[in-house]
């Protein structure tokens, strides 16, 4: 009967235990990833200084970091709607941080077509640039991917103040992706 009991205790203290795993397993992944922006931000100003191209069109690197960043605002307000049972606001929140971020991946685009005529990947500018924005647009990418797939499953309610990790995990990802452009954003665009 005693191992009965233990059991049972067992299982109710799971989920916590479960999310604390789950949580460690996102900050190590989030850490080893910005060991591999850090590095390709180090190459850059190791290979170029502080040298930037003529032709870099800062205000649409500006217009797409304030879409990116007001993403995360939508974000946040996902996991705080998913956390509190707002089924409505997180769907609306979610659709609105997908859109916000494939609209940056629009501006990415556009990015690529100037970039590709002024300074293409060839020059050593270009390398750098075309590798930290098209690495970051992967990030992106994979984030709005994985914010389609929380807006999919949680069609039907599953997310709540019982079981929102999926929503978390996502979101903090997302809040990630878009700190990393904060130090993409000046690296490319600011720095002469």
């Amino acid at each position: 009967m005693a191992a009965g009991v233990e059991h049972v205790a067992h299982e109710a203290e799971h989920p916590l235990e479960r999310l604390r795993t789950n949580r460690l397993g996102l900050w190590l992944f989030i850490a080893s990833e910005s060991f591999l922006f850090a590095a390709l931000i180090s190459a850059r100003y190791y290979l170029l200084g502080t040298e930037r191209s003529e032709h870099l069109n800062q205000a649409l690197g500006f217009v797409i970091s304030l879409v990116l960043l007001t993403s995360s605002l939508f974000a946040y307000r996902a996991e705080t709607a998913a956390r509190f049972g707002d089924q409505r606001g997180f769907r609306r929140a979610t659709a609105t941080t997908i859109g916000l971020g494939l609209l940056f991946m629009v501006g990415v685009v556009l990015e690529f077509r100037e970039g590709l005529e002024f300074f293409p990947p060839s020059t050593l500018y270009g390398s750098a640039f075309f590798t930290l924005v098209g690495f970051h647009a992967f990030h992106v990418f994979t984030g709005v991917v994985a914010l389609a797939a929380l807006l999919w499953t949680g069609r039907d309610g599953r997310f709540g103040p019982e079981h929102h990790w999926p929503v978390e995990g996502v979101v903090k990802y997302w809040h990630f992706v878009d700190v990393a452009w904060v130090f993409i954003f000046p690296t490319l665009y600011l720095v002469k």
